[in-house]
């Protein structure tokens, strides 16, 4: 299991450089295509021709969508980026995850004392990820009877009512999500 684990571990290591390399080959034509697209340099020379026989076809969907909602087609090399970049750590949280929990699992099936660990360990972990959710929907104004985000009210709720009587609203701001995120570590920590 441990070779596993460690194979893994240099699997996302090496993911990690890849998609280092991939954003930054992306950034430096990012800032090409802009400069050409801005003006800033010769649009009829080698670069811009460069940018206009294989950047601009790549980035013709981004530049769509940038226009349709509103935004400045010269914008669209940093979309991609921006896209690009949040898109490569989403991967790696996830594989990141998996990889966790797929060690946690192992460790849970070795014996039944672990196994219960692994349950406790699992529902705390379902409760963070609902509070993030919960938190983050708020930011974007997502209604709570949504079908992506009921859960994570109906997982969150029964911890977070009784916090909104004691702790007081700052402004707009409900700190009760992080006040229960605190709370759950430090319930984890005493009993794992």
């Amino acid at each position: 299991m441990d070779q596993a684990l460690g194979g893994y571990h240099a699997f996302l290591g090496g993911l990690r450089v890849a998609l280092f390399w991939v954003a930054l080959a992306l950034a430096l034509v990012a800032v090409m295509d802009w400069a050409v697209r801005t003006r800033k340099v010769n649009p009829f020379g080698p670069i811009g021709r460069f940018c206009r026989r294989f950047v601009d076809p790549l980035m013709a969907p981004v530049e769509r969508r940038v226009v349709r909602h509103g935004g400045l087609p010269s914008n669209a090399p940093w979309w991609a980026l921006g896209v690009v970049i949040v898109g490569g750590i989403l991967l790696l949280a996830l594989l990141d995850f998996l990889g966790r929990f797929s060690a946690d699992v192992a460790f849970g099936l070795s014996s039944p004392a672990r196994f219960g660990m692994l349950i406790l360990m699992s529902g705390f972990s379902i409760l963070r990820i609902a509070l993030i959710v919960r938190v983050i929907s708020s930011w974007i104004r997502m209604s709570p009877y949504s079908i992506w985000i009921r859960w994570s009210f109906v997982l969150t709720e029964w911890m977070l009512a009784p916090l909104r009587k004691v702790i007081p609203m700052l402004g707009p701001v409900d700190i009760t999500p992080l006040v229960a995120f605190i709370l759950l570590g430090i319930l984890q920590s005493v009993l794992l």
